[in-house]
């Protein structure tokens, strides 16, 4: 019996070193065919982003594309010119670079005031803004697809501007 025992440990460590080693074989086939369906995941997913990448060279961003107005929207030259008396009126009002001030205010709260939503994918932007005197301005918005005017109204105190949709048309 002294003699079988050794023999039985010996047989039982051999099964578990054969079980164990049919598991990790397993894992591995199992870990490969893992590793090739990522990889085929890979390879469609960079043909799907490459179509993507094509596809976006061929539409630009809203903002660098170069649109023009609609016939009869391009403003006067001599409209949007803030008078010298308007200047010193919004100076004193505390904006330092009156017509600089403003537009760059404008350009900011845009979204808050543009009265129409974009259609197709696009955002309604302002295109091209006029400042008529201390207290209207005026702005042509658009989005590539639709566009229209706004008259604004604004009010300076102590350097902070606030900008009201007096009236606004769309095309």
């Amino acid at each position: 019996m002294r003699n079988l025992l050794p023999w039985l440990l010996a047989a039982v460590f051999l099964a578990l070193a054969f079980y164990f080693y049919w598991e990790q074989r397993e894992a591995e086939g199992r870990l490969t065919v893992a590793d090739t369906r990522l990889e085929e995941a890979n390879q469609q997913l960079a043909q799907q982003q490459t179509q993507l990448d094509s596809l976006e060279e061929m539409v630009l961003p809203p903002d660098t594309m170069t649109l023009v107005p609609p016939g009869g929207v391009d403003f006067v030259d001599q409209l949007g010119v803030l008078s010298e008396s308007d200047i010193r009126k919004l100076e004193k009002k505390g904006l330092k670079n009156p017509e600089a001030d403003l537009m760059n205010d404008l350009n900011r709260k845009q979204q808050q005031l543009i009265p129409a939503e974009g259609t197709m994918g696009g955002t309604m932007t302002i295109r091209d803004s006029r400042i008529l005197n201390d207290r209207y301005a005026l702005a042509y918005y658009e989005d590539g697809h639709n566009g229209g005017y706004m008259l604004l109204k604004y009010e300076v105190n102590n350097g902070k501007i606030n900008w009201r949709v007096v009236d606004s048309s769309r095309l």
